[in-house]
């Protein structure tokens, strides 16, 4: 299974090389950015011997998942170096000049060689991994020079191959793992149903990163001037499928309400095709005037950066991506206690189960049931209030994730955290 496992692999490595020559961007980012990591890393190494600690995430996602535990890592432990991984352009291209990291590369292709000369060049006396990215031959790597190893906002699922028979070359990674610091408990009792019993539930970092953007809030003057104390439905993300969906509903809607629409990707020819289907005023966000703007009706941000500010000046959040592949971040409003709707493609995200279960959100699958879901919260100020302050409440009392993380490290005598491993 492991042979099938590194063949995939280069395979893999193969179609993005064809996908960078048929002209795919993210290939190209992925391809031409780790021929530049280990060059990197011999030139950050030759200027600093310091010990470093390496957090590898996924994508945007999970960096902002890590970034409460690098920036808590760096405040106790600041005889350390702080490297970032990242898998996917998304990640590496947004926070690529994070000011808090000391390095930051994408990671090498999963093969044996690759992974074990990132690891014996980079050094890290110890590697957090974020959420659940497995790669087997880095795990090995890690294993090999007995580098504590951490994964942090941990979930697993029933249907993962650790827990089917023919995973046990996958079970057996897992053991390079000191410890797991997972979301729920139902993931650690998977892991218990393996045999690994060196788990805690943390919880989600990502409660204690939207608490600290919350507080880190931008006031927007632009966005204050088109809102005029008016009601503020801002949808963030939005993607085309999401839009089919609210387009008809931006229309019809006949009373008080201002909208701001950020879509998922900045691209002119996309939001074109979506502001000519509203019959209501609409502005650019980057030809933004005190006079169109307090006359329109919607705000349309063709930039990104500003949307965690702007979900401050929500009444209603609608995020996107939940009619495709993937839902986005709905604890950003969540965090200024929006009430918030989003498509049904949820299964993968139990923060949207939890905060439905809460009565704080709502799955939508069509322009009616949006409709009928919205205008029962436009219309009732009393359920405003109880949404906005019953949210708030529940988003702060779900924070501390990193404080257990960090409590837990302190706390682990077993763990030399100042000896680097070269």
């Amino acid at each position: 299974m492991k042979f099938i496992y590194d063949l995939s692999i280069y395979v893999y490595n193969w179609l993005i090389v064809l996908a960078k020559l048929g002209g795919n961007k993210k290939a190209a980012f992925i391809s031409e950015g780790r021929k530049a990591t280990f060059s990197k890393i011999e030139s950050f190494r030759s200027s600093y011997k310091d010990p470093i600690a390496l957090f590898h995430c996924a994508s945007l996602g999970e960096f902002e998942q890590a970034r409460p535990v690098i920036e808590a890592w760096k405040k106790q432990y600041p005889e350390y170096k702080i490297a970032v991984s990242f898998y996917s352009p998304s990640g590496y291209e947004v926070r690529k000049n994070y000011a808090q990291a000391d390095l930051i590369v994408y990671l090498p292709a999963d093969t044996k060689k690759e992974a074990q000369a990132f690891i014996h060049d980079l050094s890290p006396a110890i590697v957090f991994i974020v959420k659940y990215e497995f790669w087997l031959n880095l795990l090995d790597a890690i294993a090999d020079k007995k580098i504590p190893l951490f994964l942090i906002s941990g979930v697993f699922r029933k249907k993962l191959l650790f827990f089917r028979t023919g995973g046990g070359f996958m079970r057996k990674r897992l053991h390079a793992f000191s410890h797991f610091f997972l979301q729920d408990r139902n993931s650690g009792e998977l892991l218990t149903s393996i045999g690994f019993k060196n788990w805690s539930v943390s919880g989600d970092t990502r409660f204690d990163r939207v608490q600290q953007t919350a507080r880190a809030a931008k006031q927007l003057t632009e966005i204050e001037t088109f809102k005029q104390q008016k009601p503020l439905l801002v949808i963030g993300s939005g993607w085309q499928a999401d839009m089919n969906v609210l387009i008809p509903f931006i229309n019809a809607f006949d009373q008080e309400l201002k909208i701001i629409f950020a879509p998922h990707e900045i691209h002119s020819k996309e939001i074109e095709e979506v502001t000519k289907q509203l019959t209501k005023k609409s502005i650019l966000y980057s030809g933004f005037n005190k006079e169109q703007a307090a006359d329109a009706d919607i705000l349309v941000i063709d930039n990104i950066g500003m949307l965690s500010s702007i979900y401050a000046y929500a009444d209603y959040a609608y995020v996107g991506g939940a009619f495709g592949s993937g839902l986005h971040n709905i604890l950003e409003p969540a965090v200024f206690g929006s009430p918030i709707f989003f498509g049904p493609k949820i299964k993968k995200f139990p923060e949207a189960a939890w905060l439905i279960k809460l009565g704080y959100a709502k799955s939508i699958t069509s322009t009616e049931t949006f409709t009928k879901e919205f205008n029962t919260i436009y219309e009732s100020i009393t359920l405003q209030n109880s949404i906005r302050s019953g949210l708030k409440s529940t988003m702060l009392q779900a924070c501390g994730a990193t404080d257990h993380i960090m409590n837990t490290l302190s706390k682990d005598s077993t763990l030399n955290f100042n000896t680097p491993t070269r």
